[in-house]
């Protein structure tokens, strides 16, 4: 048997084993496209950009899966990992006992809270306490809406709304009084669309921290952890997040 005859082989061994780590490593990825400056679609490009969105591709390469992107209502993202139709999640969500049960995180990557948001010159709200009884959008399957829910004796005016876009167009028409969302959200709204319209009005509210949400039991999370650390360690993180949110706070 010759030598080129075995090196031959060997290449084509080399190629079938290659094509099928390729396959096997190619990972499906969804997002929810409405949560900036996390996940939002360029209307120019048509791809998704965003913090989460350098985030995850990031990672990816140092955990050695490629990505098959997709996106979906905030709400329906949970129970697309629970039946194994997503392998992995990324679109602000919150570490949470409850969520903790039914999918695995990594460890958290953006630390978050809540706040509110109301019209430019709205002198009666600062508290939560003031919503009482008023109109409030929030977002269908967030945390916000769960702990509206949990904490106002009047929560008849709370009215979920399946993308951050469509409360914010609310509340700039006056359909409702106010927004209780993720602070990072209702800011960048505030700071860009909304400008001179809108404002964000009192302290943070239940502090939280996001996390990648990979289904139940998946084989990657010490990857995607070891790539976030790696991230932190070497300045990467540091460069996309000043990218998205300027000056990055202290101890992040």
């Amino acid at each position: 048997m010759s030598t080129k005859w075995l090196k031959t082989i060997g290449a084509s061994l080399a190629l079938t084993v290659a094509a099928g780590t390729v396959s096997a490593e190619t990972l499906r990825v969804v997002t929810d496209p409405s949560f900036v400056p996390f996940e939002m679609m360029d209307q120019e490009t048509g791809e998704m950009i965003g913090f989460d969105m350098e985030i995850i591709r990031e990672v990816g390469k140092r955990a050695g899966f490629e990505i098959d992107l997709n996106t979906m209502d905030f709400n329906g993202i949970i129970p697309a990992l629970q039946t194994g139709n997503v392998d992995i999640a990324i679109a602000g969500i919150t570490i949470t006992e409850e969520r903790e049960q039914i999918v695995d995180f990594s460890d958290p990557y953006y630390d978050s809270g809540l706040r509110i948001l109301v019209r430019e010159g709205e002198d009666s709200v600062k508290t939560l306490e003031d919503l009482e009884g008023k109109k409030i959008g929030t977002k269908i399957g967030s945390t916000s809406y769960d702990y509206l829910m949990k904490t106002l004796d009047q929560d008849d005016g709370v009215t979920p709304y399946p993308g951050s876009s469509d409360m914010y167009m609310a509340l700039m028409s006056r359909a409702i009084d106010a927004v209780f969302y993720d602070a990072p959200n209702v800011g960048y709204f505030a700071r860009t669309k909304g400008e001179g319209k809108v404002m964000t009005v009192g302290k943070l509210y239940e502090g939280q921290q996001y996390g990648i949400a990979l289904k139940d039991g998946s084989e990657w999370v010490d990857d995607v952890n070891e790539a976030l650390a790696a991230m932190k360690e070497d300045g990467t993180y540091k460069t996309i997040y000043e990218k998205w949110f300027g000056p990055m706070p202290e101890g992040m």
